[in-house]
């Protein structure tokens, strides 16, 4: 391998990091806007994009989160009159979780906000950027998902 290639892989974690502590930055303000942490807003946005009633579990993994750290974040969302959980009507050992007509309007809301956002964040980047970057994305996911469990640093290395 190329120093040249180590340097560009060296540089693009290091963006990376950068890049993401910016956008949670830019999409906290909208989730603030309507009353949101950020930890409440990506339950909530996933519940209005997963079709039907997800349950808690596809919650957990779609959010990257253990289920007992989702369980508080729905309680909260729930309180907050945004959600509901209910028997799933196949297996009554689990909970479905569907969006409540308020959690909807949020929802809807934030979701425009948010492609607003996006607009403006990519209007210089074309869609075969965004699917070389995707590409790079999956294989750190691909990598991540053969690491044993354990807690991750708040801020890893770059």
């Amino acid at each position: 391998m190329s120093e040249t290639f180590d340097r560009q892989r060296q540089t693009y974690t290091h963006t990376l990091l950068l890049a993401g502590r910016q956008w949670r930055r830019a999409a906290n303000a909208v989730a603030e806007a309507h009353g949101l942490s950020d930890a409440t807003a990506l339950p909530l946005i996933l519940i209005g994009r997963l079709d039907g009633h997800p349950r808690q579990n596809a919650l957990a993994e779609a959010v990257g989160i253990e289920g007992p750290s989702l369980v508080r974040l729905l309680d909260q969302l729930g309180a907050a009159g945004l959600i509901v959980r209910m028997e799933d009507p196949t297996d009554r050992r689990a909970k479905v979780l569907s969006l409540t007509p308020a959690g909807k309007t949020v929802v809807a809301r934030m979701e425009a906000e948010l492609t607003r956002l996006r607009d403006a964040v990519f209007a210089e980047v074309d869609s075969a950027d965004i699917e070389a970057s995707l590409r790079v994305f999956q294989a750190i996911q691909r990598y991540s998902r053969n690491l044993p469990a354990g807690p991750v640093p708040e801020e890893a290395a770059e």
